[in-house]
């Protein structure tokens, strides 16, 4: 009982400091990777909205071929495909990029939606009270836009957070990766994978309450509201 005991205690040390360290390198990608989404996606989504030439069929053209398209095959594209005519990306470049690539497209269609949402008419009064076209969609446009499309932002984060679990294809030590490299090791499958669900559930369980109290929030101050934003 006493040298179980003795082991025991190092092995969950081991596993402890090993989940704590690649966790901590898993966020550090999910969170650059979620705030290039939200750029790339307003980006993409304004210039469907707005039906530039040309850019908005290329828009278009993006957005069905990263949703329909698994982040895997992206990244072994990223990994092993781009090396072939000469660019040589790294793990942690790769899963980044990867992760901006998926999550632009969604970002973009809940920015779209949110887009939609806004009526003509808001358009037209902030033009009439002399503001410019910029300053319409910057102060009156993309504002009641967010908090409509606020829900759908939360989603595509938690979303895109779980699909980090596939980085280890890539060679990269995220979580999964962790994880399965200590099941081989210690042969503790369940203490390994409990502490993998606490790991993810950590990262997740804020963003999502978060996401709820802002949401909460905005309806309390009547953002969002459909029925304002038509106008009526």
């Amino acid at each position: 009982m006493g040298g179980s005991t003795f082991w025991i205690g190092p092995l969950l040390n081991n596993i402890y400091h090993s989940i704590k360290r690649h966790f901590f390198l898993t966020l550090h990608i999910a969170v650059w990777g979620i705030l290039g989404s939200f750029l790339v996606g307003l980006f993409v989504s304004v210039i469907r909205h707005y039906r530039v030439p040309v850019f908005s069929q290329l828009a278009t053209a993006y957005i069905e071929l990263s949703r329909n398209t698994p982040l895997l095959i992206q990244l072994f594209f990223l990994y092993f495909g781009l090396p072939r005519i000469g660019i040589v990306l790294s793990s942690e470049v790769c899963a980044t990029v990867g992760l901006i690539f998926l999550g632009g497209s969604y970002m973009a269609e809940s920015f779209r939606s949110g887009l939609e949402a806004v009526s003509q008419t808001q358009h037209e009064i902030g033009l009439a009270i002399g503001l410019t076209p910029f300053q319409v969609f910057r102060y009156v446009v993309l504002p009641q836009a967010t908090a409509v499309a606020l829900p759908s932002f939360s989603a595509n984060v938690i979303f895109l957070i779980k699909e980090t679990s596939v980085f280890s294809a890539v060679a990269l030590a995220d979580l999964m990766y962790v994880a399965k490299d200590l099941i081989g090791l210690y042969y503790e499958t369940d203490i390994a994978l409990a502490m993998l669900v606490v790991a993810y559930l950590i990262m997740l369980l804020p963003i999502s309450l978060v996401f709820s109290w802002i949401e909460r929030r905005l309806r309390h101050a009547g953002f969002g509201n459909t029925s304002t934003l038509s106008g009526k």
